[in-house]
């Protein structure tokens, strides 16, 4: 069962923007180190993407979290073959193992 869940926005930047982009999740305060951490593309307009935008992004992207840090958080990487640029909303959700 997910131990903390949430939404954040990764941002690819400007044009030409970049093949790669991260995001760090914190005030995670029950968080372990061992905690299982997943990411993925939410199909919700931002400001710069229109929501089949972002089905296509979850297509083109693809979300990878680090290891947790006790107390804090995790980081959220995203990357695509392709440069993208702008934003794009992300789900996550972590949970403790143990």
């Amino acid at each position: 069962m997910a131990s903390g869940v949430g939404s954040s926005i990764i941002n690819f930047g400007a044009f030409p923007g970049a093949n790669e982009a991260a995001v760090t999740v914190i005030g995670q305060a029950d968080i372990a180190a061992d905690a299982l951490c997943e990411a993925w593309i939410s199909a919700v307009a931002t400001a710069d993407h229109t929501v089949s935008d972002h089905t296509y992004a979850a297509w083109l992207t693809h979300p990878s979290c680090s290891a947790a840090t006790t107390g804090t958080g995790f980081t959220i990487y995203a990357t695509s073959p392709e440069k993208m640029q702008g934003t794009f909303n992300l789900n996550w959700v972590w949970y403790n193992p143990a």
